[in-house]
């Protein structure tokens, strides 16, 4: 044993002289550094021997040394603060971890004494969960509701339009003329005004899809733009204020409650369901939809809003079906239906998330940033319009008024510019929506290259917004020259304004 530990002292003192000896060769460097007697020493032998010129060199060398002490000085200082800092920073980080440990430990102990409070009061009525409370006697002026079916609203519904049948209206106006209509209506019954310039990218942006996104800034009447639309049409607009905490579609449509055995209707979910009864133009507005993520709450309505066939325009409410259910849910499932209208309001400011690329390629934004000062019209009263005929209207603009060739040449062009200079690119989906914008648009009074100019600065240049502006900055003037040659100076007056406030903003 005595051998072993005198081979192990032999054996590990070797690591630990080596340590020492660079620990005192540290110790001996940093003591000669700061030997101050040893420079004197130099310098006294030296003095002599220096002219007087040389001494400004010596008092250089000095101050050179003075320098570079100084900045090993704050080099340590700052290492040891960065250091401490960063300590701190990870020590805080666990204190935050633990504080929302404790939160979520706190919030799973509410939803314990929630669900107990509700079962008391389930048990005080006499019931136990799952069991269905007595029905009520309906008031006077209502009809009692099949309190046994999950979706009472629906049902009720059902039973209010038991008799109903689609009405043709008979309509027989044209585009110019309807847009006319609403312009004086919203004018003489509302006093809420609107310019030409507004009002047919809205209408043309109707014909692109069944999602159209109004933004702008606060106070320029997004909201009322879609409401008097639903006051027009004889059909008012289902209003969803969107809150911050929307997360999936239950928030929009509503969901299943396991201990109620009933299911929450939304006001979405019954407008969706009456829109599915009847020939009518109905509206849902998605008000403040980005102050939660677009693309959480209404991501499953996107794509399904997306595919060829309205026959597939089908959504899971429920996983299963009941015999009780309403007619229009089959096996918990319910068809969206073709003449409703989804428009969304969006206020640009730091309360709000950005709107992503997945949802805007699949809506037309409407941009409105001005007021119209109040202007006289005629009397106009609102009217019953059929969504098969407005959309038949839409169909023969876009079959008779189709994109002149050199326009749609025009913008392939462009569009082989932006990717060369701007690396971006827009696909089919964005195309598909541009020959159907411009003709409507014309169809509604505008001219051509005002519509090809209109939807190209917003379903286009908003592209560059996710963009280091600072590294195009050098294109955009080249652009601008581009745009005014291709398509006559001045013309593309909305993309030029585009690219005139990127270069503001730089």
């Amino acid at each position: 044993m005595d051998t072993f530990l005198r081979f192990f002292y032999e054996f590990i003192s070797i690591f630990f002289d080596g340590l020492f000896d660079i620990l005192n060769g540290i110790v001996d460097g940093i003591v000669k550094m700061f030997n101050y007697s040893e420079y004197a020493k130099i310098l006294d032998s030296y003095k002599d021997s220096f002219a007087g010129p040389q001494w400004v060199f010596v008092g250089i060398s000095i101050a050179v040394l003075v320098i570079i002490v100084g900045i090993v000085a704050l080099l340590l200082f700052f290492g040891i603060r960065k250091l401490i800092r960063f300590r701190n920073s990870k020590v805080n980080q666990e204190d935050l971890l633990d504080e929302i440990a404790g939160l979520n430990s706190k919030v799973k102990n509410l939803m314990k004494e929630k669900e107990e409070i509700m079962a008391m009061k389930v048990s005080q009525l006499g019931l136990k969960p799952g069991e269905e409370e007595e029905p009520q006697k309906p008031k006077e002026d209502e009809e009692a509701v099949n309190t046994t079916s999950r979706f009472s609203k629906l049902t009720r519904i059902d039973k209010e339009f038991a008799n109903f049948k689609a009405k043709n209206y008979g309509n027989s106006y044209t585009l110019t003329e309807l847009i006319d209509n609403f312009r004086c209506f919203a004018a003489s019954s509302l006093h809420l005004y609107y310019d030409f310039d507004l009002l047919r990218p809205f209408f043309a942006g109707l014909a692109c899809g069944k999602i159209l996104i109004l933004q702008g800034i606060s106070g320029t009447g997004k909201t009322s733009l879609a409401y008097a639309w639903g006051k027009f049409v004889k059909k008012d607009s289902c209003v969803a204020s969107v809150q911050p905490s929307w997360r999936d579609k239950t928030e929009l449509l509503g969901y299943f409650n396991e201990f109620t055995k009933k299911f929450n209707e939304s006001p979405v979910l019954e407008e969706l369901y009456v829109a599915g009864l009847d020939d009518d133009v109905h509206t849902i507005i998605l008000d403040e939809m980005n102050i939660a993520r677009v693309e959480y709450y209404f991501a499953e309505l996107l794509s399904i809003l997306e595919m060829p066939s309205r026959e597939e325009w089908i959504i899971e409410l429920v996983t299963n079906s009941w015999p009780d259910d309403p007619k229009r849910i089959i096996n918990g499932k319910i068809k969206l239906p073709g003449n409703l209208w989804y428009i969304g309001t969006i206020n640009n400011d730091d309360s709000t998330f950005m709107v992503t690329d997945k949802v805007y390629d699949r809506a037309m934004p409407i941009d409105i940033n001005t007021k119209v000062d109040p202007f006289k019209c005629r009397e106009q009263e609102a009217m019953n319009i059929n969504a098969s005929y407005l959309e038949s209207l839409f169909k023969e603009a876009v079959a008779s008024k189709t994109v002149s060739a050199k326009n749609i040449e025009q913008v392939k062009k462009m569009d082989d510019y932006v990717i060369e200079h701007f690396r971006i690119a827009f696909g089919n989906r964005i195309m598909k929506q541009l020959n159907t914008f411009v003709p409507v648009y014309v169809a509604c009074g505008g001219k051509e290259i005002d519509a090809i100019d209109y939807f190209i600065a917003r379903k286009i240049f908003r592209k560059f917004d996710q963009l280091n502006i600072s590294f195009i900055r050098d294109e955009i003037d080249p652009f601008i020259s581009y745009l005014n040659k291709e398509f006559g100076k001045g013309t593309m007056k909305e993309c030029l304004a585009f690219l005139e406030r990127i270069k503001k903003s730089i």
